[in-house]
């Protein structure tokens, strides 16, 4: 199961203890200061299962800082602590309310900072008080509550009601294995393909499929929301409309319409319509579809995943979007 969203709480290292101690034969305190706790960063990975570790863990914390040592020697800085996350992510303090996203592999922030180290006694002597008895503690790391939130980063998002087809259209385009079945809702969460160009100009694209969308979807009905999410940051949504369907227009207008409600700037995004399903009708019923979408002024295509000449085409067709 991929995890694509998560609540996770972080802390930042406590810095060590300084130390209280005096050299020999009365020469004062020499109490080193203790070291600094680690910093909580977050780094990128293209790997979008790496949200899959929160779903166990929910606690992470740098180490502390070594405390003080004697002849003035200051305790070491704790490592700092890394922690993964896929490129797409959104991260929400649930207190303070700031964002934080991950936009590419290898990117790295900070979010919480570890302690300070205590002073020993050596630092904290003064004119007054020449042979300090006591040193300070350190201080605490910053400490965060945190929503994880994934949004895909694809090249093509497909999107259309439950049984559209989506799913074997992604597994005949790419070397995905999503299960398919001829009932709705099979897909439970969002699925990724990568197909590669048929010559080495170009680069690999990655597809996106959306879990069925239904009507109310944007208020919560069937999948819910959970899963617009994804198409968010998709530049280009590829709209499946099965050809088989009684009313392939209302279809079109029930996306549509949940889109708009969610997002007004999804509606803006650009939109390719597959015309699915294609080997399941009369050329006449294909026909018919196409005349009714030609109003939508979008590019229509008929695929089947039977049909090698019509993949062909579609893959033409994105590698030029």
């Amino acid at each position: 199961m991929l995890v694509d969203e998560a609540e996770i709480t972080i802390e930042g290292g406590h810095g060590g203890p300084g130390k209280v101690s005096f050299f020999r034969k009365g020469r004062g305190p020499d109490g080193g200061t203790g070291g600094k706790g680690g910093d909580v960063y977050f780094a990128g990975t293209s790997d979008l299962t790496a949200l899959n570790r929160f779903a166990g863990k929910k606690f992470f914390k740098a180490d502390d800082g070594e405390a003080g040592l004697s002849n003035q020697k200051s305790g070491k800085d704790a490592r700092d602590l890394e922690i993964i996350l896929p490129v797409g992510t959104l991260v929400t303090d649930l207190e303070m309310g700031e964002k934080w996203e991950i936009n590419h592999p290898e990117e790295r922030l900070l979010i919480c900072e570890g302690g300070l180290g205590g002073l020993g006694n050596y630092d904290l002597r003064s004119a007054r008080n020449t042979t300090p008895m006591h040193a300070q503690q350190g201080l605490p790391g910053k400490k965060r509550d945190l929503s994880l939130s994934l949004r895909y980063i694809a090249d093509f998002g497909l999107i259309g009601l439950p049984n559209a087809g989506k799913s074997s259209l992604l597994n005949e385009l790419t070397a995905a294995n999503v299960k398919t079945a001829d009932y709705p809702f099979t897909t439970l969460e969002p699925n990724l393909g990568v197909f590669n160009p048929s010559t080495s100009s170009g680069r690999p694209l990655v597809v996106a499929d959306v879990p069925g969308l239904i009507e109310g979807a944007s208020s919560g009905k069937g999948l819910g929301i959970r899963f617009l999410k994804h198409i968010e940051k998709v530049p280009v949504i590829l709209h499946c409309l099965a050809a088989d369907s009684d009313d392939v227009h209302r279809d079109y207008r029930v996306i549509r319409e949940e889109l708009k409600k969610y997002s007004k700037e999804l509606v803006k995004k650009k939109e390719i319509i597959l015309l699915t399903k294609t080997d399941t009708v009369s050329p006449e019923k294909v026909e018919e579809g196409l005349r009714i979408l030609k109003p939508t002024k979008k590019k229509v295509l008929p695929v089947s995943i039977y049909d090698w000449d019509a993949l062909e085409k579609l893959k033409e067709l994105l590698f030029k979007n």
